[in-house]
């Protein structure tokens, strides 16, 4: 049986984006055998998908500490990468429009290379990644179509799939990003992302016995709270 080796990924994420990059930059060729699955804060529509199968996502609201944090953080790891951030301004965002338009990208073979083009255009452009008009311009820069890509949101389709997608995040215990899986080993953050390639250049399979595994907490996510940071977010 072929081990599971997945990249839980965020297109709103500075922690996603820098990942993706160190991952193009250094193992193109990992990024490219790795799984990629797109996870969000869903909205209402999505929230009631989920409830069909009774998953609940599970997200904290940033504490205002730790979005400054954010802030100083991906600014200082950018610059080290000799890269200019150029913050987003989010109005009333809604995440599906971009992630949907991801799946859509996908499906053409080209959803590598529509998350790094939205990648750029949210943290380099600082564009809104949200707006339908946006998904359109990318869609027109990389010949794809353009309605289909600014409407992916509103197609029921898609919309099952991103659902389905978030249901695997919420099975897999995914509660932020970039998340990287081995088997059953797994790594939250842009910090221990050269400790999920660690596990890859050794050959580990990441099928670490239940025996060893660390037991779960009593910690019901779903009260609020900050979960930490460990270069990842939601």
């Amino acid at each position: 049986m072929t081990t599971r080796k997945i990249f839980y990924f965020s297109l709103r994420s500075p922690y996603s984006w820098l990942a993706h990059r160190e991952l193009t930059a250094r193992h193109p060729e990992v990024l490219a055998a790795l799984e990629w699955v797109p996870y969000w804060e869903p909205d209402a529509r999505s929230e009631r998908l989920l409830a069909e199968t009774k998953d609940a996502f599970v997200y904290t609201a940033m504490s205002r500490p730790k979005h400054f944090y954010i802030l100083a953080d991906v600014r200082r790891l950018a610059t080290a990468h000799g890269l200019k951030v150029t913050w987003p301004v989010d109005r009333n965002p809604v995440w599906e429009v971009p992630h949907l338009a991801y799946l859509a990208a996908r499906e053409y073979g080209r959803g590598a290379e529509f998350a790094d083009r939205v990648y750029s255009a949210r943290w380099l452009e600082g564009r809104d990644i949200c707006d339908p008009a946006t998904m359109a311009a990318i869609g027109k820069e990389m010949g794809l179509d353009p309605g289909e890509l600014a409407g992916a949101a509103d197609d029921p389709r898609l919309r099952e799939e991103g659902a389905r997608a978030l249901r695997r995040a919420v099975q897999d215990g995914v509660f932020g990003v970039p998340y990287f899986i081995n088997g059953h080993d797994k790594y939250w953050g842009l910090d221990r992302l050269d400790a999920f390639l660690g596990t890859l250049d050794h050959g580990t399979d990441g099928n670490t016995p239940p025996s060893e595994q660390f037991p779960e907490p009593a910690l019901d996510a779903r009260r609020g709270g900050d979960l930490g940071h460990g270069g990842g977010c939601g």
